[in-house]
């Protein structure tokens, strides 16, 4: 049945305050927008960014205002240090800085303007 995952949809209710995060502090490339949305690409993936107020119109408002979970995103990099510092000196709101874990990866993470969740990671030499 379910074989991949062609989007993520982000919901936030600050759409523009989201877009400055995604768009000019991470360096997300931007490949379309309307008043509601803007869709990007990471890799192959498309990450959308929608204002809450339009996917309660697509999926329902009950349906959106349970979807209040936390997500946590994470993405593969060459060197976490060199990445968390560079996000640090550009204020965003580092959390945990980096450490080697038991699972076999260097983690750091941090967090977007609305809290949703970002793990840095690099696999560790065995």
């Amino acid at each position: 049945m379910i074989r991949s995952i062609g989007a993520i949809v982000l919901f936030v209710e600050d759409l523009d305050n989201c877009i400055r995060f995604y768009r000019d502090t991470l360096g997300f490339e931007v490949t379309f927008n309307d008043d509601v949305s803007y869709g990007m690409k990471l890799g192959d993936q498309d990450f959308i960014v929608l204002q809450s107020g339009a996917a309660a119109e697509m999926v329902g408002e009950e349906a959106v205002g349970r979807a209040t979970g936390r997500v946590l995103f994470c993405t593969p990099v060459e060197d976490v240090d060199a990445e968390y510092e560079a996000l640090k000196a550009k204020g965003v709101n580092v959390l945990t800085p980096p450490k080697d874990r038991a699972w076999g990866r260097r983690t750091a993470y941090f967090a977007d303007p609305e809290g949703n969740l970002w793990e840095l990671y690099k696999e560790l030499e065995q």
